[in-house]
């Protein structure tokens, strides 16, 4: 998704980038390549045309045209809208003091509700909640089924009400809940495939009965144009107090998702990413932004590896730090890329990141990990902890058992040689950011502090590239503050 609109923004960026001094001409036909990569995106033409009026405005000033680095001012002016545009501040579901609060979703059919439903239970049930799914749409075939086995999947209960009304279902999910003692309602409504009366005024009734702590339009990011008809149409009637936006991860053009918090004034509070139950984020618009103008998001992959992370990986991390890699750990790596999404998934967060992936036809070929997987499983305990043993008899058994050439277990010592490079310059960059020189305590192999876990490798590596400056690194403590600053100086690279 936005990938389209993030090639047309970075071209035009990059065109800027290349004149020493900018013109109000190179500003206006800078606005004016914006303006069409927008519309093209599917943006609203109303808020497009604000958009572009307010970043013209502030480019105009003398402070961007006669400074030292104006293409970089005109970008972080882009930013600074876009990250307007979308809700400047990250909006999180706020929940009431009674038991049980009750969440509303609404919505059009095929936009995701069921799915958004079983997201919002799975990520409130990691927080610590105790949720229960309340199946209210009776219309859809199999849609109560199909909320039971999602909900069976992440060991969330389900109040089906089979053969009742939906206002009456919603209620008497309320008195289950209360009953064992669940202490949040997630209410599935009925869709339709337009906005239609009876579909708006069983909603109202829903909401009337059960007066939800927060009403959640799903709002599909494929949608296009007709997207502010739609939202509009349920603020009137519902008036919802946020949108999860589904699909993100789709291909469409995505404008209109852009669109949503300027035509309606709510505020954007999840985004999906996928199929999986975990694949529901909270939507940060600094984060998405930046993402959009081809800045990657940092943040995002320190907290995909806190995620993954285990007590277990941070100890094994402070041992690679000391001690090197083994082919043990550059199989946990791997292992843990899987979990944050894949190599594309985690390219696409960095810097430039999503750019290269299109450049590249949006393919990464990730058989790689399958592949260096089998080869790892193929050695000896030995060949595992001791990678220098590895002969050429012992490449070719190597080989021989995995299904590969001598020429993939040569690349894959390569990659694990170079891996080991990075973990000793993340030695020294750890040492150095901590105030740390070589001494005595260091010679006896006291613990070090490490700043991340095994859960975020060196991508380059992975993929048989070059070296990645993130790779190696995870959250811990003090140590994600470390992180977050190094995020912040990522503002003033040139991408």
């Amino acid at each position: 998704m936005f990938n389209s609109l993030s090639d047309r923004l970075n071209d035009t960026f990059d065109r800027l980038r290349g004149k020493g001094k900018l013109t109000e001409a190179d500003i206006t036909s800078a606005m004016r390549d914006i303006r069409m990569a927008l519309l093209e995106a599917d943006v609203n033409f109303k808020v497009v045309k604000d958009f572009v009026a307010k970043t013209r405005e502030r480019c105009m000033t003398a402070e961007v045209l006669e400074s030292l680095t104006p293409a970089q001012n005109v970008v972080k002016i882009v930013l600074d809208e876009l990250v307007e545009l979308l809700g400047s501040t990250e909006s999180k579901l706020v929940l009431s003091s009674r038991i049980p609060n009750v969440i509303m979703l609404v919505g059009l059919q095929g936009s995701g509700k069921t799915t958004a439903a079983v997201k919002l239970a799975y990520l409130l049930k990691k927080q610590g909640r105790s949720p229960l799914l309340a199946a209210c749409d009776v219309y859809r075939p199999a849609a109560a089924d199909q909320l039971a086995t999602l909900g069976g999947e992440i060991g969330v209960p389900v109040f089906r009400g089979d053969g009742e009304h939906p206002v009456e279902i919603a209620q008497g999910a309320i008195r289950e809940a209360v009953d064992k003692l669940r202490d949040v309602v997630i209410v599935d409504t009925a869709g339709r495939l337009q906005i239609d009366e009876q579909m708006m005024q069983e909603a109202v009734d829903i909401k009337r009965a059960v007066k939800p702590d927060q009403v959640l339009m799903v709002v599909d990011a494929m949608t296009g144009q007709d997207i502010v008809n739609v939202v509009s149409t349920f603020a009137e009637r519902t008036d919802f107090d946020g949108v999860i936006i589904s699909k993100l991860d789709g291909d469409a053009r995505g404008g209109g998702a852009l669109s949503v918090r300027a035509v309606t004034g709510k505020p954007i509070k999840f985004v999906s990413m996928g199929e999986k139950p975990e694949s529901l984020e909270v939507f940060s618009p600094d984060r998405m932004a930046k993402r959009i103008l081809g800045m990657g998001d940092v943040v995002g992959i320190i907290e995909k590896a806190q995620e993954a992370a285990t007590a277990e990986q941070m100890e094994s991390a402070e041992r690679m730090l000391r001690e090197g890699l083994t082919m043990d750990d550059m199989l946990e790596q791997m292992r843990a890329v899987r979990k944050m999404g894949g190599m594309k998934g985690i390219l696409g967060m960095l810097p430039g990141g999503q750019r290269a992936l299109n450049q590249m036809g949006g393919n990464l070929d990730e058989t790689i990990l399958d592949k260096n997987e089998a080869m790892i499983q193929s050695m000896t305990r030995e060949e595992r902890l001791n990678p220098k043993c590895i002969n050429g008899q012992r490449r070719a058994r190597i080989a021989r058992g995995s299904g590969t050439t001598p020429t993939d277990v040569n690349n894959l010592m390569k990659q694990w040689g170079e891996m080991n490079k990075m973990m000793g310059k993340m030695r020294a960059m750890t040492q150095q950011m901590q105030g740390g020189k070589k001494g005595k305590k260091g010679k006896k192999g006291k613990k070090m502090r490490v700043p991340g876990m095994a859960g975020m490798p060196n991508m380059g590596n992975l993929m048989g590239g070059g070296g990645n400056p993130f790779g190696g690194m995870g959250a811990g403590g003090s140590d994600m503050d470390m992180l977050r600053a190094m995020e912040q100086q990522m503002k003033g690279r040139k991408f």
